[in-house]
Formats: structure tokens, sequence, C-alpha cells
């Protein structure tokens, strides 16, 4: 990685340095309007790059991610919504007894794992961002501990994000299995290869398929996102069907429909949806 590379991953790396300073912060003092304002003016100074990232799109750095205006697109959609929900969440935690510092300390990384999911090319960048998203939103879930209904809520979260990790990762492993590479664009490519479309890819396009469908609470799995939801607290539901679905669908997009996206010009249609039909 050089200096441009870097510079196109600034919007990650300021939200990346907020959640190090707000660290920081709280070992020394605890000061719930400090916490707040460090975190609106994080995530409000990595809405503010974007317009200057803009103008080196698109950008590949490494395989793992790509920079491009539609990643960047909706990283402007998640920061603007992390920063609503952040602003709602202070007036809603600081009527409330005990420190709350931490609260935003996992709403940033949380922010971080979903700008990682939404640049991702790659099935090791993609997961790790899934991962970094849903640890954060385990304890964002059950922030409230003396609340047994907030409990209720991260432990049905916890089972729920536990089951659509295990079928996306195993299918990908299935696809790996089918294609020999976990890069978008190479399986883009190799998919259309005679005998690929076999069982295990089908298989392995299913159980991705249904894992994003557990992120996203689609039907027919919609019954089970209320589960994990209704006793939240309001800012962690917000941020869920907001910043959460916002971030998973934009994966979801370009690896089921044929787009010219991500800075390629083959159609990025990963997993046609006509396999699963065919």
């Amino acid at each position: 990685m050089n200096a441009a590379d870097m510079t196109a991953l600034l919007p990650l790396i300021i939200i990346a340095s907020a959640s190090v300073v707000i660290m920081l912060t709280i070992a020394f003092s605890r000061n719930h309007r400090l916490t707040a304002i460090l975190t609106l003016a994080g995530l409000f100074l990595a809405a503010a790059s974007l317009p200057f990232i803009s103008t080196m799109a698109p950008r590949r750095i490494t395989a793992l991610l790509i920079i491009d205006h539609y990643s960047l697109y909706y990283m402007g959609l998640i920061f603007l919504a992390g920063f609503g929900v952040a602003a709602l969440a202070y007036s809603y935690l600081d009527i409330r007894d005990g420190h709350h510092e931490e609260f935003y300390l996992l709403l940033l990384f949380a922010t971080l794992g979903t700008a990682v999911l939404t640049a991702s090319t790659h099935f090791a960048s993609l997961f790790l961002g899934i991962e970094i998203l849903s640890v954060s939103l385990y304890a964002l879930a059950a922030y409230l501990r003396h609340s047994d209904r907030s409990i209720e809520a991260g432990v049905k979260y916890l089972i729920l994000a536990a089951v659509s990790s295990a079928f996306i990762l195993f299918g990908m492993a299935l696809v790996y299995a089918e294609t020999g590479s976990m890069e978008i664009a190479q399986i883009a490519v190799r998919a259309t290869a005679p005998g690929v479309h076999g069982l295990p890819f089908t298989a392995g396009l299913v159980m991705f398929v249904v894992g994003l469908g557990f992120k996203l609470a689609v039907g027919p799995l919609y019954l089970l996102g209320p589960e994990g939801y209704e006793s939240a607290p309001p800012p962690v539901t917000a941020f869920f069907f907001t910043v959460v679905h916002g971030a998973v669908f934009a994966p979801c997009f370009w690896l089921l429909f044929p787009l010219h996206i991500h800075g390629s010009h083959l159609p990025f249609c990963v997993f046609p949806l006509s396999s699963i039909t065919s």
C-alpha cells in the first residue's frame, strides 16, 4: 500500500481513529457529553471526506477492498445514519443512570464494520466486515444490562447472527471449492465455466443467500428479526433498521444482479438469480 491507497481509505481510518481516541478518553475521564461530541465529530469528518475521496475513485486497495462511487455512496448513507443514531442516543442515554460512553465506542465499531462491508471485493473482507458489525451489535442490543428485555434481545440476536454467519461461511467454502477463488471478480469469471453450476456451487449459493437473508430479515426470515429487535434500546433498533440493513444490502445488490459496478467491466453477477431456478 502507498500514500494514495491510505488516502483512499481515509473514511475508514477516521472512524477507526475516532474509536481509539474515544477509548483513550474513557480511560482518563468519564464524560458522556464529550464522548458523544467526539463520536459525532468522527462521523461528520468521515462523511465530509467522501467528496474528496470521490475524485480518486475507483481505486482498488489490494485484493480485499475497492473504493469507488458505489461504495462511497453507501458509506455516505451509513455515516449520516450513524450520525443521526448517535445524536438520538445521547438524549436517550443521558436521562439514565450509569456510564454510557462505551455505547458510542460500540456504535463506531459497528459503523466501521458496515463501511468495510460496502467496499469488500473478497470473501475474507466481506466476512470480516460482517463479523465486526455483528460482534458490536451483540453488545449494543444488550446494552441496558439491568433490563431483562435488553439482555433477552442480545441473546436472541447472538443466536440469530451466529446462525447467519455459519450459513454465510459454509456457503463461501462451497463456492470456493467449486471456483478455486475467494476474490469476487475471479469468482464472477470462473462461475461461467462449464460444470461449475453443480450441486456444491448451487448449495453454496443458497446458503450464502440464506445467511444474508438472516442479516436483512427478509421473508420468510423476517419473522426472526423482531425477536432480536423488539427489546433492544430504541437507538439500537434504529441502527439495526437503517445502517445495518443498508450495509448488508450493498453486497447483495452486486452479488445477485448483473450490474457494471465496483469498477469492473464484467457483469458483477457472481451469483446470478437464474442459477437458483435453473
